[in-house]
């Protein structure tokens, strides 16, 4: 009897199927740049797959990246990475219908791929250029715990000879916050922590909130560090501006309706211990959501580096990224 022959990508798919490297790849380049974002390290880490793919066709080739992005999938949760994943696969898909020779199209992914990793930084720096005339000798901002993005906005401020004063949410249960303080009082700027739930109590007293995004959705909505949606229902309250910094490689094609539809929302922090009668364990739940989605009518503008946008400026920026 004869053996049924398998597609010629498929056999090319089955020499490099092994994509466990990976996730240790990510981690450890994670770990030894904190200043990298997740999106450009899955970037990098479908480089690699390229580079070291046996594939001999574009199918071959496309079948490694998708195993590889389902590999980094499952070992990482982070929203971030996904969206760098698709950005990366779309861009893949087009470069392989404008470059037909296949060694050719490999060598201008792997020459992008690179230059992908590169954009974080120009990206982090056009946003700070652009959103420079936001914050004002004398503003006091409200932030939700700690932010790449927005930690170098401020820090651009105080270059300008800005002075300014930030207040920040401890974020727990990570507790990002005082990360975010620690950067700040280093470079004497003054800090005042404040309890998530002092939000409301502080807010007549800001000029603004400032929040970082772990993704910027459809519809112009943003994903971010639990407690960001509760932070922008009370700034409207007060008619306080609220402004989003994040780089445009975090627009994902998501369109939440709601906080259940956010994916990988929970994290790994567990309820102090010292703060309960150890008689009281398995008595009661702890929630660890690490993620809330806030909805873009309480989002005043986004600080990227395309542009200073309106929420509903995001869906026409996704549909060009699709179509350029």
């Amino acid at each position: 009897m004869s053996q049924k022959k398998e597609p010629d990508g498929q056999q090319e798919s089955t020499r490099l199927n092994d994509f466990s490297w990976l996730s240790k790849r990510v981690s450890d380049w994670l770990s030894s740049d904190p200043e990298m974002a997740v999106a450009m390290a899955a970037v990098r880490a479908l480089t690699e797959v390229i580079k070291q793919s046996k594939a001999e066709t574009m199918m071959g080739l496309q079948i490694d990246l998708n195993n590889a992005v389902s590999q980094l999938k499952r070992s990482h949760s982070s929203i971030s990475l996904v969206s760098g994943c698709e950005l990366f696969t779309r861009f893949v898909t087009r470069i392989s219908l404008d470059i037909p020779d296949f060694q050719q199209c490999k060598a201008v992914l792997i020459s992008r791929g690179e230059q992908f990793t590169k954009k974080t930084v120009r990206a982090r720096q056009k946003i700070w250029k652009l959103s420079e005339e936001f914050i004002r000798d004398g503003t006091k901002v409200l932030t939700c715990g700690f932010s790449r993005v927005v930690t170098g906005l401020l820090l651009n401020s105080l270059r300008q000879n800005k002075r300014f004063e930030v207040f920040v949410t401890e974020s727990r249960p990570e507790c990002s916050g005082y990360k975010l303080m620690e950067r700040l009082v280093s470079h004497n700027i003054p800090v005042t922590v404040i309890p998530d739930s002092s939000a409301a109590y502080v807010m007549r007293d800001v000029d603004l909130v400032l929040m970082g995004a772990e993704a910027v959705v459809e519809n112009g909505g943003v994903i971010s560090l639990v407690g960001t949606f509760q932070i922008s229902i009370v700034a409207k309250a007060f008619n306080k501006p609220v402004y989003i910094a994040a780089e445009s490689f975090k627009f994902t094609r998501l369109f939440p309706l709601n906080q259940k539809d956010i994916p990988n929302r929970e994290t790994s922090a567990t309820i102090d211990k010292n703060l309960v009668d150890p008689k009281l364990e398995g008595l009661y739940k702890f929630s660890n959501v690490a993620l809330d989605y806030t909805p873009p009518q309480y989002i005043t503008l986004l600080f990227t580096d395309i542009a200073v946008l309106t929420p509903s400026a995001v869906s026409d920026e996704l549909i060009l990224s699709l179509i350029h």
